[in-house]
């Protein structure tokens, strides 16, 4: 039908354009968001683009969802307002006969947040998780550049190399800040080298000084070297034990139903949920007055969707601290919205207004 095809074009061009621009804005977000991680030490600098593109990558069911919705309202408010919905209307369709049309755009889209909430979602977040993993488990040399200060794995020591030497092992001009419970200490060396001991890596140093200060006693002191040792930690490997729920995978969700798992759960299968809820919703918020400004109802999308959203973060915490069951939260939620979402396109099909209704009990 050409009015079937005239609005998947509508919709098509809105939907791009508005995942264009939300794809742009998250981005930008997740950049400084990522910068300001590496910026702390839990990211390396040179994985912020990977690190950046698989937050990206989480969050776009969420983006999908969101431009799916704004585009169906956008392009529906936009025929209201040039009065193209009245030649649909009298030609004898009703409002709920773009469900139709609809759907038949909108089901790739819906499968798309299926597919990215359920299995790409979990597997984005685990290569974040092995990424800052395998940053944090480097030994203490490794994190060193040269001319920076930087600090250890454990936050208790300080380091600092005036010119880089060509053994990866080795460096020269070190400065060492160290800090524990029972005082500080300050080291300095023209060298130092990194040797492997037993499972253990210790920085020995050359030709160089050591200050220390005790909390327990007043006064400095003071020792030259021509070589010091101390050990720095042990080799790095192993992983966590427990991963975080959201790193799981679906299947592993199912098989393990502790409170949290099934919070993730929830998130996850909500998300597909109200995919549809809103193109239910948008269905029913797109009816405008053609001499009311547009922008209304997009603002009006735009709160709607923040509620919604706000309402599963709500729902996951409470499902992960067993206050509230899966199945219950998922009914009063999802099951409410959809009640709510067939309710308002029902009257916006049948025009119920007050006025008719008080007709309809007079004739009564």
């Amino acid at each position: 039908m050409l009015f079937d095809s005239s609005i998947r074009r509508e919709l098509a061009r809105s939907f791009g354009a508005t995942l264009v621009v939300l794809v742009t804005v998250v981005m930008t977000m997740m950049l400084i968001r990522t910068l300001g991680q590496a910026s702390r030490g839990s990211v390396n600098p040179s994985d912020v683009m990977l690190v950046m593109g698989f937050t990206v990558l989480g969050q776009l069911p969420t983006i999908l969802c969101l431009s799916l919705f704004v585009a169906i309202v956008g392009a529906l408010s936009r025929m209201y307002g040039d009065s193209e919905m009245v030649i649909w209307f009298a030609s004898g369709k009703g409002l709920a006969s773009l469900l139709s049309p609809l759907l038949r755009f909108a089901w790739p889209v819906m499968l798309g947040v299926a597919v990215l909430s359920l299995l790409v979602w979990p597997w984005a977040n685990r290569q974040i998780q092995e990424l800052r993993m395998q940053y944090e488990q480097r030994n203490d040399i490794e994190r060193i550049a040269p001319g920076e200060f930087q600090e250890s794995a454990n936050g208790s020591r300080v380091f600092f190399i005036d010119k880089d030497s060509p053994d990866p092992a080795a460096a020269n001009n070190v400065f060492i800040a160290a800090t524990d419970p029972g005082g500080e200490a300050i080291t300095s060396a023209r060298s130092a080298r990194l040797e492997l001991r037993s499972g253990e890596r210790f920085v020995l140093l050359s030709n160089g000084q050591r200050v220390e200060s005790s909390a327990n006693r007043p006064g400095l002191k003071i020792s030259e070297f021509s070589e010091y040792g101390t050990r720095i930690g042990t080799a790095s490997s192993g992983t966590p034990d427990e991963l975080a729920a959201k790193t799981l995978s679906t299947r592993q969700l199912l098989e393990q139903p502790v409170p949290m798992n099934r919070a993730e759960l929830g998130w996850r299968l909500g998300l597909s949920l109200a995919t549809a809820n809103f193109l239910l919703l948008a269905l029913g918020l797109a009816s405008v007055n053609p001499r009311a400004s547009r922008s209304s109802n997009l603002v009006l999308a735009l709160f709607s969707f923040v509620v919604y959203y706000n309402l599963m973060s709500l729902g996951q915490s409470w499902v992960g601290a067993d206050k509230i069951g899966l199945a219950t939260f998922m009914v009063l939620l999802h099951g409410g919205t959809l009640a709510l979402a067939v309710l308002l396109l029902a009257v916006r099909h049948n025009h119920w207004t007050p006025r008719v209704w008080r007709a309809r009990r007079s004739a009564a």
